[in-house]
């Protein structure tokens, strides 16, 4: 009885185990599983001068050794379904042994010249999340139709995963060919790359309802616009570097950018190289920086960074996009006059690690050309025909009046409040929005985005290229002269335009609202290269930023059309019936001085909520972000704890008899000891 009573306990646990570790071991292997870590950056907000330069490069060994281990996770398909425990020990564990000695190299350096910061040890772990992309179709024919055509590299990449081979960066090991293999075991995360986007990322933009309100000025608000044009990046200058946040360091963002304004951007550049470098702007006097990451349809086609770190080695993959149009406006203050930026101030807006991070410090803007009052934060839009892809930036517009940067590059700058006040004895600087259209085809969901790509934006590989995960960054590199003009033109109420001269603009006089009366766009040209074109003609810049704070509703939640073709005959949903669906021909961007994105720029605990398409008006009640998060109501993702456990099984009946015979036979020993037992008892009365 003994005997037959532990042979059903043991094998019932070690079956429900099993199944546990399969079914988890199943959502690794199908590549639907991320790498989510604390950000140790955003902990350091006091960083000595003196220990800047190896903080700065401990931080994106970090990062490195994060892209290294996601790299690992999607190579190690057979190792994880063969041993359930493989993903922990063999890269989980590493990874937070490797941590923890750079954390504790960064305690030490600061130490030497200032406080030791305290309990940086304990974001040395890591957790295994689900990406949500698993059961996810949207990228099974790009994984391995478009997979099968790519590059099959099969060189080792020096430095990259301990020279391990890499096939650009699709993750095969020891420079396997790509295709098929990579098409089964990649299915359910999508894209090219393996790593994203899926159907899921991506949402109609009609069926998202208008999300933009924005502060009320008061009498003594700068109404002015200063806007600057500096192209396309029509000559092609990227890179992967981020001289910001990772300086002195290659490949520190893990991931291509896309640079205009000054020329002389790299993870080298000095201060002095940037003030000496040539600039793409039309005004000679704006050698500012301006870069964001690309943009590339999930199409197959092969880049210069193919085989590359920061491109194909890391999942970013396909054609490049060539934005169509990029307009630079600067604007003021809803509540007061906005003085001078400090020469070289740095500025991040957004968080490229927020989908693992949380939305705290989340600043993206999706939209359609026609339907620039709707803002998503963690969709891509499906755009109508004749509508073209709009991202959106609005930097934070309040400074603290001292520094250039910041340890975690966030707390020297920050958003106003909902009514426009900076906090905290903050000043208030010219407000830079950037609006960059992309002339790119609603993908194709139904397929995959075989007839009509996928798109997606640069990330780094853990990050999955999440929309939500979108950043832009800024230099500050103007002349001093022609700064102290665009503050005289934004604080007088005028509209100026760097090109005409700052005080040559038609801004009409004080008082003037910029972008308030409808001036329809001429008709896009042919080609994509009309980033030379005046960038106040388009409402001076979308200044949207999602701002839709004191919705008392959320959106209804949208559902993908089939074959992304965005039913084009019908009229857009915007709001009011039997309205005609707004062009591309006749587009009114709503006032870029409208709205602030962002309660505040102060690194935040990770966000207990997933990435949502909608804010609540609780925020916005408690001086938080107002307009943090927009656009139609998304599916559940998952959120930043949700770590791959053993389930229940939920296998068919002749899988649980042939793993459970043994648990049958020691029943039947069990039953036996009990008729043997009774047989004895009664002879023994």
């Amino acid at each position: 009885m003994l005997g037959g009573g532990g042979l059903v306990a043991a094998n019932v646990y070690a079956t429900a185990s099993e199944s546990g570790q399969s079914q988890a071991g199943q959502v690794l292997a199908s590549g639907a599983a991320t790498i989510d870590c604390p950000d140790v950056g955003s902990q350091l907000t006091a960083v000595p001068d003196e220990a800047k330069a190896e903080v700065d490069k401990e931080l994106a060994l970090l990062d490195k050794q994060i892209a290294e281990a996601y790299q690992r996770l999607q190579q190690s398909t057979q190792a994880i379904q063969q041993d359930g425990a493989f993903a922990e020990n063999s890269i989980m564990n590493p990874l937070k042994e490797k941590r923890a000695a750079t954390i504790e190299r960064i305690a030490i350096a600061v130490d030497r010249v200032g406080d030791r910061p305290q309990g940086l040890e304990a974001f040395a772990a890591c957790i295994l999340r689900a990406s949500g992309n698993q059961g996810e179709q949207g990228g099974d024919g790009q994984n391995g139709e478009q997979g099968g055509e790519e590059q099959q590299q099969g060189e080792n990449q020096d430095g990259q995963n301990q020279g391990e081979g890499q096939d650009n960066g699709q993750n095969q090991d020891n420079g396997q060919g790509q295709g098929d293999e990579q098409g089964d075991q990649q299915g359910g995360n999508g894209g090219q790359a393996g790593n994203g986007p899926v159907a899921a990322d991506f949402v109609d933009i009609k069926s998202v309802q208008p999300n933009v309100q924005s502060p009320r000025k008061q009498g003594n608000a700068s109404r002015g616009t200063f806007s600057t044009a500096c192209g396309v990046n029509e000559n092609g200058l990227f890179n992967s570097d981020n001289v910001i946040v990772a300086p002195g360091v290659t490949n520190g963002a893990h991931h291509f950018h896309d640079y205009v304004g000054n020329q002389g951007n790299n993870a080298f550049a000095s201060d002095q190289d940037l003030a000496d470098a040539d600039t793409s702007c039309e005004n000679q006097g704006d050698k500012s920086s301006y870069f964001w990451p690309v943009i590339r349809l999930q199409n197959g086609a092969q880049e210069q960074d193919a085989g590359s770190p920061g491109g194909g080695i890391e999942g970013n993959a396909g054609e490049i996009v060539t934005p169509k149009q990029v307009t630079m406006t600067f604007v003021g203050n809803p509540q007061s006059k906005v003085t001078e930026m400090p020469k070289l101030l740095r500025i991040i807006t957004g968080d490229a690690k927020a989908f693992v991070n949380g939305t705290a410090n989340a600043n993206a803007s999706w939209s359609c050309t026609g339907f620039e009052d709707r803002q998503l934060k963690d969709k891509y839009p499906l755009c109508p025909q004749g509508s073209d892809v709009v991202r959106t930036f609005k930097f934070q517009s309040c400074w603290d009046g001292n520094n250039i940067d910041s340890a975690n590059h966030r707390t020297h700058v920050a958003f106003a409040d909902a009514n426009g006040v900076c906090g905290n004895g903050f000043k208030a600087i010219p407000q830079l929005v950037q609006r960059i259209v992309y002339d790119i085809d609603a993908p194709s969901l139904n397929d995959g985005g075989r007839t009509t790509p996928l798109f997606a934006v640069d990330s780094f590989p853990e990050q999955l290229h999440k929309p939500v995960t979108d950043h832009g960054d800024f230099i500050n590199v103007f002349d001093e002269d022609l700064m102290g003009e665009m503050v005289d033109c934004i604080n007088g109420g005028r509209k100026c335009d760097a090109a005409d001269g700052a005080g040559d603009g038609d801004g009409g006089g004080a008082g003037e609202e910029p972008g308030n009366s409808p001036s329809p766009t001429p008709e896009n040209p042919p080609g994509g290269n009309n980033g030379d074109d005046d960038p106040a003609d388009n409402g001076n810049g979308n200044g949207n930023g999602g701002d839709n704070g004191g919705e008392d509703t959320p959106s209804p939640t949208a559902t993908a059309p089939s074959g992304g073709n965005n039913q084009d005959d019908e009229p857009a949903d915007n709001g009011a019936e039997n309205t005609q669906k707004p062009s591309a021909d006749s587009t009114q961007a709503p006032d870029p001085a409208d709205g602030e994105d962002k309660g505040n720029g102060e690194a935040v605990p990770k966000a207990e909520s997933s990435p949502s398409a909608v804010q609540s008006d609780d925020a916005a009640a408690t001086g938080g972000d107002d307009n943090d998060l927009g656009g139609a109501v998304p599916g559940p993702e998952p959120s930043s704890a949700s770590v791959l456990e053993p389930q229940a099984t939920s296998g068919g009946l002749a899988d649980t008899g042939t793993q459970l015979w043994p648990a049958a036979a020691g029943a039947l020993l069990l039953l036996a000891g009990f008729v043997l037992l009774r047989r004895i008892n009664s002879r023994q009365t």
